[in-house]
């Protein structure tokens, strides 16, 4: 959960420079990046973890 929270810092971070900085609009689009895959991540992770098992 910590990892999670961490990229969306980064993303949010990276985004925020991307649009405010001239010339550096492809951080922006990393940020966006970054948290597309994180969000996937986790979701993937999730969906493991909660996994129905079989009765013995």
């Amino acid at each position: 959960m910590a990892l999670f929270l961490f990229f969306v810092i980064v993303a949010m971070a990276l985004g925020i420079i991307g649009t405010t900085v001239p010339g550096l609009g492809y951080l922006l689009v990393i940020g966006v990046l970054v948290l597309v895959v994180d969000l996937v991540l986790s979701v993937l992770s999730w969906s493991r973890r909660h996994r129905r098992r079989r009765l013995r």
